[in-house]
């Protein structure tokens, strides 16, 4: 098998890939491109594919409100939460070396979630829902530390890190469903909504914002991403070759919150597609982090994409929320891998 390395900044960021990795890239950017224009064709008004890429390079202007203002939007921000995702789940998997971790198994979306609800119970016309994202993103940084706290003993290992987790996150569902109880009926039902995962509404706003909070992480994952490869050997191992393994697998582990927290903030509680993403892009394209945290957003953003469409087209004129799909797909996929891993 042929391999190209790229490298930049005197080899203190390279990167490797091959013709099988290239080819796989190029098929699910192809899929995903795919997907995205029938997202925007399909709705309660159904639009040709033709006409919309026409839209979409300015020949024609017929579906100017329809395309631009209210699904191309929605698609992007599907895009960007799925990405999102699926590259959290990556790097909570390679960082405890665990095939279950997943933002939303240890801990990190529940936290983003009691982060939210608090804010929509307590915050609702005091403080702006624009604030929303600043809440999730909180919550998921709460969760993120305490876990970290606990499972501190002179030194974090993924074990702990995956157990402590696990009774966090079920500590913050019941928090959350704590509120939900106590709360007016109006309140709960937004609330409802939001954890079940759902990205209607999207506005350019959401889009641009959410970029920026991605922004935050990526060149710390580009700088940092060769350590994230060798952290899968062992703890002995990575300090042998030099890896500050307590300072970086905080450090990543910070990113896989923001990223998560930010997922949570646009679009609630869409589960299950940073546990399924990775394990499809290693299938695909091998280990190596770098490559595959590429390959990994791309399905992450397809699964997401995919599942709103079928969301807000299958059930017309319901519009359903997405999260109910992934999670419909995702709960099978989690029992199979237990069955895979029961031995393990």
């Amino acid at each position: 098998m042929k391999y190209w390395t790229f490298r930049l900044f005197q080899e203190k960021i390279s990167f490797q890939f091959s013709r099988r990795w290239l080819v796989v890239l190029l098929s699910w950017i192809l899929v995903l491109g795919g997907v995205f224009l029938v997202s925007l064709s399909a709705g309660s008004t159904w639009i040709p594919i033709h006409e919309v890429f026409q839209q979409l390079t300015g020949q024609i202007d017929k579906h100017a409100f329809v395309v631009e203002t209210l699904r191309l939007p929605r698609a992007l921000l599907a895009i960007l939460v799925g990405a999102a995702l699926g590259v959290a789940g990556l790097i909570l998997q390679s960082l405890v070396r665990n095939s279950l971790a997943s933002p939303d198994i240890i801990g990190i979306s529940s936290g983003a979630s009691l982060g939210a609800v608090t804010f929509l119970v307590f915050g609702t016309g005091v403080v702006s829902l624009q604030f929303l994202p600043f809440a999730a993103i909180g919550g998921g940084l709460m969760a993120a530390l305490l876990i970290y706290l606990i499972s501190w003993n002179k030194g974090v290992t993924p074990i702990r890190l995956v157990l402590i987790g696990i009774g966090i996150s079920a500590v913050m569902k019941a928090g959350v469903t704590f509120m939900l109880v106590m709360s007016e009926t109006a309140i709960t039902t937004k609330s409802y909504i939001w954890l079940t995962g759902s990205i209607y509404g999207a506005s350019w706003g959401d889009v641009t914002s959410m970029v920026v909070w991605l922004l935050i992480p990526l060149p710390i994952l580009v700088i940092l991403g060769r350590s994230l490869n060798i952290t899968e050997l062992g703890d002995e191992v990575s300090i042998s070759m030099g890896v500050r393994l307590q300072v970086e697998r905080f450090i990543f582990l910070m990113c896989s919150v923001i990223l998560a927290g930010t997922a949570a903030a646009y679009a609630g509680g869409i589960e299950f597609v940073g546990l399924m993403a990775p394990h499809i892009a290693r299938r695909l394209a091998g280990r190596s982090f770098q490559g595959l945290s590429i390959v990994t957003a791309l399905i992450g953003a397809f699964l997401v994409l995919l599942a709103d469409l079928i969301a807000r087209t299958l059930f017309l004129p319901l519009d359903i929320p997405a999260g109910v799909f992934t999670a419909a797909i995702g709960a099978p996929f989690f029992l199979y891998l237990l069955f895979q891993n029961r031995n393990r």
